[in-house]
């Protein structure tokens, strides 16, 4: 199954709990600061498609966050995380079995609009832009090596799209919430005349998340 039909089954899961606990009430929606974090299961995806299972890489994003009301109902909510992505490969053949990590971390600003469909479940949508602060790849098994990717050879920035969904506890909250990259992690260039772009691949990142209202 891949990252999008993960988040599909998550966002069900989610809405059919949340639902069948939260009895009708007023929507509201209030001035929040708060921090959180949470557990990533990250791929690289080409022409929309994810590569396969086996390439999931797990990891972790935290920060802070903000709630700001601009109706009874609506908030603007901005972030500011850390955020691991990337992707694994599995190899095997020629004697040799292990996997390769392809790993990105980034500080990530997602800007998103918050629709609290009753005063403790919340759906939210919007867009997200990072900063690559480090690189590196690993391998494990009968090859083991790690070495820093040099920035240069990367797109410095990404950006994308975001859309999830949470349920509040107050002060705890928890949620599930899908990225997409809509640019690529590689950075093109020309060599002996020819154009290309490595990775030519896009950020794709589900997250499962927790956080907790400091006001």
């Amino acid at each position: 199954m891949k990252l999008q039909a993960n988040f599909l089954c998550a966002l069900t899961l989610f809405l059919s709990a949340s639902f069948g606990m939260l009895h009708a009430q007023d929507n509201n929606v209030n001035t929040e600061f708060g921090v959180k974090g949470g557990f990533n299961m990250s791929n690289l995806v080409n022409n929309g498609d994810d590569v396969d299972d086996n390439n999931i890489l797990y990891g972790f994003n935290a920060g802070v966050y903000a709630t700001l009301p601009i109706s009874d109902f609506v908030a603007i909510q901005p972030e500011v995380l850390f955020t691991t992505k990337g992707a694994k490969l599995e190899y095997s053949g020629a004697g040799f079995n292990g996997d390769a990590k392809f790993k990105l971390n980034y500080i990530e600003v997602p800007l998103l609009v918050r629709v609290n469909v009753t005063k403790n479940f919340n759906i939210h949508a919007g867009g997200y832009a990072s900063y690559l602060v480090s690189s590196k790849v690993t391998g494990s098994g009968d090859i083991e090596f790690e070495q820093n990717i040099d920035r240069d050879d990367l797109a410095k920035f990404d950006a994308g799209i975001a859309a999830g969904v949470g349920v509040d506890f107050d002060p705890v909250s928890i949620g599930v919430r899908y990225n997409y990259g809509l640019t690529t992690v590689g950075k093109e260039r020309t060599t002996l005349g020819t154009t290309y772009t490595f990775p030519d691949a896009k950020n794709s990142n589900l997250t499962l998340y927790l956080s907790y209202k400091l006001n």
